[in-house]
């Protein structure tokens, strides 16, 4: 078998077998391949897309390169739920409590953020003591005590996707569907649920930047769910502005309990109802419908924020000490007017560059800095009002963060949290 005949033929759009796929990406781990050679391939992928087979066989070759979890000790149906990355995504803090409240056994390994995502295991991180490193053994008994842990992903779960993402982040071949989908998806079927929920993201803040683009790789990563005999639903969700009112780690825990406790954003608020719902519904055989009413209630009667205290103190965690600054720089409306966009990225980026995110995978995080929001879309405001406020324990110029809020005269049309499910 021969790398330049693999690599031409896939540039000839023509269709690989397992075991070409399986030998370069086998020869890629062992270092036979070299990353100039692996990079072809990838860009060849990502021009001229793979058939559900070839994006199957990818998904089932970065699976098998690692450990595949079991979760058989476990009682109950196991749901887990993904993100494909968002700017202020503190929904697992929200949704997993509320989930293992209903009795639905959450047994979730999550990630760490890179770029302009976050990752839940370094708000959790946040939390003085929590510790997201336990041992599969404690893991699977606390799942069994308590119905919730998060903890961080194993070094060996789908090694070939990690080997393969770090060369993605660094050739222009990060958005490519086929390649997108088995990323995701050899992750999620290695960590041993039974069904997953995905929440597909879309907008400037998102890998995906169109609908169509999303329902698309919502479909794929549905379609391998099949072939591996594992239930999914994918909800397509708005990113086109941040998620509830903070971007940081320690801010968006607190935002979090707030939500727990009836007190979060609105728009916000109910996309975790609907995903718990979905999850709810996937783990207990129920309607959608009843498990909403249910999720509901969990919210209504503190039940989700109980377990979410539960979960915390399980895990070494304390929730009277979560590492949030302690000075507030105000953000000034620039003029009087309604806001009708805010600047995703824009804000991601500044949070980043106070130290709220990664660049490189090395990059050490400051759980405590961050973005409060306290105005948002189609809100009136005055001309030097406060807009928000920057977390930090250095001086920091707000007036960079200005013009990340369009004001306009009149309000817009609102946009739907939520533009899709699909199953």
């Amino acid at each position: 078998m021969s790398i330049i005949d693999i690599i031409t033929k896939k540039k000839n759009k023509e269709e690989l077998t397992y075991e070409e796929i399986k030998y370069m990406v086998d020869g890629f781990i062992n270092g036979e391949i070299k990353d100039y050679q692996m990079s072809s391939f990838l860009m060849a992928i990502t021009i001229n897309g793979m058939t559900l087979d070839e994006t199957f066989n990818l998904t089932k070759v970065m699976i098998e390169s690692g450990d595949i979890i079991d979760l058989s000790t476990i009682d109950g149906i196991k749901v887990d739920k993904h993100s494909t990355g968002g700017v202020g995504d503190k929904t697992t803090l929200v949704v997993a409590p509320l989930t293992a409240s209903c009795g639905v056994p959450i047994a979730k390994m999550s990630g760490r953020g890179l770029g302009f995502t976050g990752g839940t295991i370094d708000k959790l991180e946040s939390i003085k003591g929590f510790n997201t490193t336990i041992n599969m053994d404690y893991f699977i008994k606390q799942v069994n005590d308590i119905k919730i842990s998060l903890i961080s992903q194993t070094g060996n779960l789908a090694p070939a996707d990690k080997k393969i993402y770090a060369l993605r982040d660094v050739t222009a071949t990060t958005e490519s569907i086929p390649l997108i989908a088995s990323s995701i998806m050899s992750k999620k079927i290695a960590s041993g649920a039974d069904k997953i929920v995905l929440d597909v993201k879309v907008g400037k803040g998102a890998f995906m930047k169109t609908i169509d683009d999303a329902k698309e790789l919502s479909k794929t990563m549905i379609n391998i769910g099949k072939k591996f005999n594992k239930e999914v639903v994918a909800i397509v969700t708005n990113m086109n502005y941040p998620l509830g009112k903070t971007i940081g780690n320690g801010i968006e825990v607190k935002e979090a309990i707030d939500t727990l406790n009836c007190n979060g954003e609105e728009r916000f608020t109910n996309l975790c109802l609907i995903i718990a719902s979905y999850m709810v519904s996937l783990g207990k055989n129920i309607s959608v419908e009843d498990a909403f009413d249910m999720v509901k209630e969990k919210l209504n009667n503190k039940e989700g924020y109980n377990k979410f205290l539960e979960f915390v103190k399980y895990q070494g965690g304390d929730i009277n000490n979560i590492d949030i600054c302690k000075n507030k720089y105000e953000v000034l409306s620039e003029k009087d007017g309604y806001i009708t966009d805010i600047d995703t990225l824009k804000l991601a980026g500044f949070a980043n560059d106070l130290g709220a995110g990664r660049k490189t995978k090395e990059d050490n995080i400051n759980y405590g800095v961050g973005i409060i929001l306290e105005k948002g879309i189609n809100d009136y405001v005055n001309k030097d009002e406060v807009i928000g406020y920057v977390i930090s324990d250095n001086i920091v110029d707000t007036k960079l963060l200005s013009d990340a809020f369009i004001i306009s005269s009149e309000k817009i049309k609102e946009e739907n949290i939520i533009f899709d499910i699909i199953k």
